[in-house]
């Protein structure tokens, strides 16, 4: 699958800071610890509808992971799937009478474009379930093999379940109880009242073929996989193992991320999957998370139409904490406007106030845990200074240009 052109950074002179992120896993902020590759894979879509600005404040997150690290001088691997076979999916196309496929396909190029507008570096590797269904089969296969997997007692239907021990180490992840765990699964596409399955949160890894839905002929027989080891098997089969981030927004904390972790970790035996894991906070309009079923959506795509400053944008979503659920007004996105057109006032001068220091403290606040609010009143004090006149540097708007390009992602 196709990714999105990538946009030039800026190399900034200066010393980069180590990345320091919370990690869900231990509920610490702690050192990312990458070789001189570092290695991320961050969830992606399932393509049934446009991407909203909660799809962008996490790509948006993991973005700046991303600019932190090359800043550090690590190359970086960063992998993204698309789900492009989902219940999801085939629901939207069945009510609006289209093809599964060409409305896959249709969000995919423009959830591209939205990533484009918005700047995000894009993936090395890009890849869609479908493209991936004979690894993915190669890998239930072998789970079904070791014992760690088996078909539901069903015989019109034996689809395929994980046995959610089978790791060892399930609950690592996310640390959340049995009753909670049981709330998420039910709410977040889990089937816990299926007949046949062991335990009500075993996940699927492949659903047998119904009647009037897509399916793949393998090993397994007709059917298509589940969405948990989709991702498991894209990231170890790319990644390998223990590779340094795995991210995403909340709300895949369980059941999508513990999954794809117990998966994997049963396949090899080896643990952890991720030596770390982030995850973005939601965001929400009229104090309701912004979500499809609630209809809610503010998207990427159509303030784009609206002739909207996409680095306004950015700003705007870069204004609060990344882990933090945050609200999105139209207030929010006047004062990103009026900050992107200071800086950009502030940078087009001719001199500036010596900006060593605003660089230094926008490194510093982004190493610590992504610390945008403090990154962008740092830059925020140096356009201040520029626009009253204060400072004979030459070099200084330049400089602060750069480093916004380069560690925020914002063009001025």
């Amino acid at each position: 699958m196709q990714s999105w052109p990538a946009p030039p950074v800026p190399r900034v002179p200066g010393t980069p800071r180590p990345l320091r992120l919370h990690d869900t896993a231990t509920g610490e902020i702690r050192p990312t610890a990458p070789g001189a590759t570092a290695t991320m894979y961050v969830c992606g879509i399932t393509p049934y509808d446009a991407t909203h600005l909660g799809h962008a404040a996490t790509y948006l997150a993991f973005d700046l992971v991303h600019r932190v690290w090359r800043d550090n001088g690590h190359e970086v691997h960063y992998v993204q799937n698309v789900t492009d076979i989902d219940d999801p999916l085939l629901e939207r196309a069945e009510r609006d009478q289209d093809d599964w496929v060409v409305l896959g396909m249709r969000e995919t190029a423009l959830f591209r474009e939205d990533m484009s507008s918005l700047r995000v570096l894009p993936p090395r590797d890009y890849l869609g379930a479908v493209e991936s269904i004979p690894e993915i089969v190669e890998t239930v296969a072998k789970l079904l093999a070791d014992g760690v997997a088996y078909r539901a007692d069903d015989q019109e239907y034996p689809d395929i379940y994980f046995d959610r021990a089978a790791s060892g180490h399930f609950g690592a992840v996310s640390n959340y109880d049995a009753d909670t765990m049981a709330t998420f699964f039910a709410e977040r596409g889990g089937d816990p009242d299926r007949k046949g399955k062991r335990h009500p949160l075993d996940a699927l890894l492949w659903r047998v073929a119904r009647p009037g839905e897509p399916s793949w002929d393998s090993e397994l027989g007709a059917g298509r996989p589940g969405w948990h080891v989709e991702c498991s098997v894209i990231a170890m089969n790319r990644l390998g193992m223990g590779f340094d981030l795995q991210g995403g927004g909340s709300d895949l904390i369980f059941p999508h991320h513990e999954f794809s972790a117990a998966h994997a970790e049963a396949l090899t035996g080896k643990h952890p999957f991720a030596r770390h894991y982030a995850h973005a906070g939601m965001i929400g309009l009229d104090g309701e998370k912004m979500s499809k079923s609630r209809g809610n959506l503010v998207f990427v795509s159509r303030l784009r139409a609206d002739q909207v400053d996409m680095m306004a944008v950015r700003l705007g979503l870069l204004a609060g904490h990344y882990r933090d659920d945050r609200p999105w007004t139209d207030e929010l996105l006047r004062e990103a406007e009026t900050r992107l057109a200071r800086w950009r006032a502030a940078v087009t001068g001719p001199t500036g106030p010596d900006a060593t220091d605003t660089v230094a403290r926008l490194r510093d606040h982004l190493s610590d845990d992504l610390d945008t609010s403090r990154a962008l009143l740092a830059v925020d004090a140096w356009a201040d200074r520029a626009l009253a006149g204060d400072g004979s540097d030459t070099a200084a708007p330049g400089l602060v240009r750069d480093a916004v390009d380069a560690l925020l992602g914002v063009a001025l």
